[in-house]
């Protein structure tokens, strides 16, 4: 299935097409915090009322953290959504791929609608019993993947400035546990958390040091 990757904004097409092919319902899979040193990864999973699709929906990255956080609560009262998390620890045993679509799949697994297609963001397909569309940047072609994005990442902002109040010096509620030269500094300094994924090359130098 084709798409004019020249439109601005996610529209309600793919999961239309979805919906016509199965009877339905489609849900929208998207995570946060795959590439940073600190904290779980989140994934969501997010089923859309087609009726009732809040607007300004777009990719996260894309928005302010005001209007996330505003779109969150809207998605949240208008549509079915579950958000599963993998925690540093499990991150280092799987390996963050794996963790990564484990969460996937867990967040799908938790929907109290289960759905009949899901609208995956990325290239890699988890283990899901129903039709599947992997979406290559997704989050900014699919109104559902996009709700994901956002449920996603304002979840895992909320808990990395809930971390950094217990691990100040980390710059966690600037920088989400990303590799910047604040966090690599306060690795240097501080030292490695419980909350740090040891298996990512910053955090193993620095429990070598």
């Amino acid at each position: 299935m084709r798409r004019n990757d020249s439109k601005p904004k996610p529209d309600f097409e793919l999961e239309h097409a979805w919906i016509e092919k199965t009877g339905g319902p489609v849900a929208g899979i998207d995570e946060a915090g795959r590439g940073p040193w600190a904290g779980p990864v989140a994934a969501a999973a997010v089923i859309l009322d087609p009726m009732n699709i809040p607007a300004g929906l777009n990719d996260s990255k894309k928005l302010s953290a005001a209007k996330r956080e505003e779109l969150y609560e809207e998605i949240v009262r208008t549509s079915i959504i579950a958000v599963s998390l993998v925690e540093p620890r499990q991150i280092d045993e799987l390996n963050i791929l794996k963790a990564t679509l484990w969460a996937m799949r867990s967040a799908v697994v938790k929907l109290e609608t289960q759905p009949r297609a899901v609208l995956i963001d990325g290239n890699q397909r988890p283990d899901i019993e129903c039709a599947q569309e992997l979406v290559i940047k997704g989050d900014a072609k699919s109104l559902s993947i996009a709700a994901a994005s956002i449920i996603a990442k304002v979840t895992r902002d909320r808990i990395m400035k809930e971390l950094a109040i217990q691990y100040p010096g980390y710059g966690w509620e600037r920088n989400k546990g990303y590799g910047t030269a604040e966090h690599s500094g306060a690795l240097n300094t501080i030292g490695v958390t419980p909350h740090h994924r040891k298996s990512f090359a910053p955090v193993k130098r620095a429990l070598e040091a």
